[in-house]
């Protein structure tokens, strides 16, 4: 007991039992007091850490940074083959003492896609461009400059805050055209093709001039480049005054024979048909004619008209085109106006179209040789109109894969998904040689089933597929509700009702056989 007392007293003499929180109160104390004691230690450390982040900073300030902001909105970089990432510079005071001058190539419609590309290849290398010298030289031999087919003014104001556009190279520039030499990118160039190709020699010359450009652009780029694409193609390039109001007179004059009217690209030309390497029929008379012709081009080999057809290569002939129709539903009644220059046959080869669609009309007929004298002497002047009808049209055809069907099925499906029908020819090849075996009922049948899918319905074309001029997906907003209302009218007589989408008027059921087969005995 006594031992008891005395433990308790000790206790009492010096305390409770240490706290838990002053025993860590003590512990942090210690390392203070021990780095107090070795801060000689510690300073130079720090100070050396300090001193390396100074000079990272200074030398960063030193360097502007590459990357600018640009006009084209959140990305200012493009890819390139590697699928590695090129900075895209868009440096105004860059841009003021490198001129880049472009040479097209082609009719009317080729030379548009060498247009767009020099805006976007003109961006891609900080270059003030001059607007493009339009191809005098082709098979057409048209000597209108741009300013004659576009609206110049237009063009440069509306693509200021991309490009600088100018008319001609400034007075003190000049005489960097004494021996100048003009280059050639190759075709399906990239950004990145362009900044080693072009840029260093941009660089040491001042003006580079790129020649017989057209299609010189990489077809998948960058989204913002893509965006940049549609600015110019469907808002900067725009037709003069002169060649739109002519265009809307013709418009106008079809409305006022129906409501609504379908237009028909017909590439039936001589050039054409002999550059296809297909035979049409016109026997000994045609081969004599038209192997004259393709002997012009020594890039063209010999083929097999038979393998070409096939393969659905060959332009539809115009009856062709009549018979896919009329298998389609259209009627008799459609008023049909037809865009080409020269058919090769003339008349005797429009025959049979006219026969299955006797309200058949062309610049020709629908104004007076005073009225077209200004644009008949330039044949760019009149595939612009043409451009113009087919582009106002109900519903557009097309009997080729060439420029103008292709960029005018991209244009149409960035306004709004129009009516724009394209055959399958590879498909339609089998049912035209063997049409004389089936019924007309057997033969629409075919028709209806082989051009689904080429009928101009939303994402009948995935992103990617096809040239981007004819596909812009990159700039097309989604269609979903558009998509499943047309899934929902695809049944047997899904025609008709896809009619009621381009309000273009058809034949109805009742009679469509026997009519169709009295047409087709004309």
């Amino acid at each position: 007991m006594a031992s008891l007392n005395m433990k308790m007293k000790k206790r009492d003499n010096y305390g409770a039992e240490p706290d838990k929180k002053k025993l860590a109160m003590a512990g942090i104390r210690h390392q203070l007091l021990l780095l107090l004691r070795r801060r000689h230690r510690l300073f130079p450390l720090v100070s050396a850490f300090s001193g390396c982040l100074l000079l990272l900073l200074l030398f960063s300030l030193s360097f502007p940074p590459v990357i600018h902001r640009s006009p084209l909105g959140r990305k200012n970089q493009v890819a390139v083959e590697s699928k590695l990432l090129v900075p895209v510079l868009l440096d105004k005071t860059s841009q003021t003492g490198r001129y880049l001058l472009i040479a097209t190539s082609g009719g009317l419609n080729q030379q548009r896609t060498g247009i767009i590309d020099a805006v976007v290849a003109a961006y891609i290398l900080n270059a003030t461009l001059v607007i493009p010298k339009l191809d005098q030289n082709s098979y057409w031999k048209d000597i209108s400059n741009f300013e004659e087919i576009f609206d110049a003014d237009w063009f440069i104001s509306h693509l200021s805050k991309d490009v600088k556009i100018i008319k001609e190279l400034p007075k003190g520039e000049e005489s960097r055209l004494i021996g100048l030499q003009s280059i050639r990118v190759p075709r399906k160039c990239t950004p990145s093709c362009y900044l080693q190709r072009v840029l260093p020699l941009l660089k040491k010359k001042h003006v580079v001039q790129l020649s017989k450009f057209d299609y010189r652009l990489a077809n998948q780029l960058d989204t913002e480049l893509q965006k940049l694409r549609c600015r110019v193609n469907y808002h900067a390039v725009r037709y003069t005054q002169t060649i739109n109001k002519m265009g809307q007179i013709l418009v106008d004059r079809m409305r006022t024979k129906a409501k609504h009217f379908v237009a028909l690209h017909l590439r039936f030309e001589p050039d054409m048909l002999a550059f296809s390497g297909c035979y049409y029929g016109g026997g000994q008379k045609e081969r004599l004619e038209l192997g004259a012709m393709r002997r012009r081009w020594k890039t063209l080999h010999a083929a097999n008209p038979d393998k070409v057809r096939e393969h659905g290569r060959c332009p539809l002939t115009p009856e062709e085109i009549g018979l896919m129709l009329r298998g389609l539903g259209f009627g008799r009644e459609v008023h049909l106006y037809v865009a080409s220059g020269e058919v090769y046959g003339g008349d005797a080869t429009l025959a049979p179209l006219r026969a299955l669609f006797p309200n058949l009309h062309t610049k020709e007929t629908l104004t007076s040789k005073k009225e077209l004298a200004p644009f008949a002497r330039f044949s760019s002047r009149m595939a612009a109109l043409d451009f113009i009808v087919c582009d106002e049209s109900d519903a557009f055809v097309t009997n080729n894969n060439g420029n103008m069907a292709r960029i005018l099925a991209g244009r149409r499906r960035y306004m709004g998904h129009k009516v724009t029908i394209r055959p399958n020819a590879k498909k339609l090849h089998k049912i035209f040689t063997n049409r004389h075996n089936m019924t007309w009922d057997e033969f629409s049948t075919k028709v209806r089933k082989y051009q689904t899918g080429f009928m101009g319905e939303p994402d009948e074309m995935k992103a990617g597929e096809g040239e981007f001029h004819e596909n812009p997906t990159s700039c097309i907003c989604g269609k979903k509700k558009a998509n499943e209302q047309l899934k929902e009218d695809e049944h047997d007589s899904w025609p008709w009702e896809y009619s009621d989408i381009g309000n273009v008027p058809m034949a109805t059921r009742s009679g469509l056989d026997h009519q169709s087969e009295v047409d087709h005995q004309n």
